[in-house]
């Protein structure tokens, strides 16, 4: 009972001090919850209410940034709606077994079947089930010839100056 007292009385001279001016803002001893809890009327809204797990965006380079993978088969794909073309695709088989379809960036290419090639994650906007891209310029997959702008997204050597 007397430490109940004592605290009481120190929280009393904190306030006066910071009246005055001496003090930073007062120590509260008799807080109703700590700043992290959750207030009743947060709780019934329902803070506590498990967040849905976010999906992976390419799943099968399991959290890796790149992965090698060996062309099944070279093709083109009609993208959806509004636009119309052949998107070049390449289905391959990754180091870990699994297939998927991954996107040629770039004009021109010089896969084909059992090339080895370098897949990274990205996936062709208006094409459905294609969620990787190949890598140009690495393995057997070259880089695109006469770029001279954005050389380095697609695996284009500095031009040389005569």
């Amino acid at each position: 009972m007397m430490a109940f007292h004592m605290l009481r009385r120190l929280a009393a001279v904190n306030r006066a001090a910071y009246r005055c001016g001496a003090l930073g803002p007062p120590l509260r001893f008799f807080s109703s919850s700590t700043p992290r809890e959750a207030t009743y009327n947060q709780v019934n809204r329902g803070c506590r209410v498990a967040q849905r797990a976010r999906h992976p965006t390419s799943p099968a380079l399991v959290n890796r940034p790149q992965m090698k993978g060996v062309c099944l088969k070279v093709t083109t794909v009609n993208p959806k709606k509004p636009n119309s073309a052949n998107r070049k695709v390449a289905r391959m088989r990754l180091s870990n077994g699994k297939e998927v379809t991954g996107y040629i960036p770039g004009e021109g290419h010089n896969i084909q079947q059992h090339s080895v090639v370098l897949i990274r994650g990205g996936r062709a906007q208006d094409c459905p089930g294609v969620r990787y891209r190949l890598v140009r310029g690495a393995l057997d997959l070259g880089g695109v010839g006469n770029r001279v702008k954005s050389r380095s997204k697609y695996g284009t050597k500095k031009p040389r100056t005569p």
